[in-house]
């Protein structure tokens, strides 16, 4: 019975660790990934047009 209950514990604490810390862990290392892309895209255009006018 003791086996049964301390699974079931162990199940709802991976749970809360992967609910709790990874999934938004991973959700703010997607927006830092995608600001990061958008900046970097912003930098090529303007590199681009600058270079373009300059002929």
């Amino acid at each position: 019975m003791s086996r049964i209950v301390l699974g079931v514990l162990g199940v709802l604490l991976a749970l809360y660790v992967v609910f709790g810390f990874v999934l938004p862990a991973l959700f703010g290392l997607l927006k830092f990934v995608l600001v990061l892309a958008v900046v970097a895209f912003v930098v090529v255009a303007l590199v681009t047009a600058v270079a373009k006018l300059k002929k």
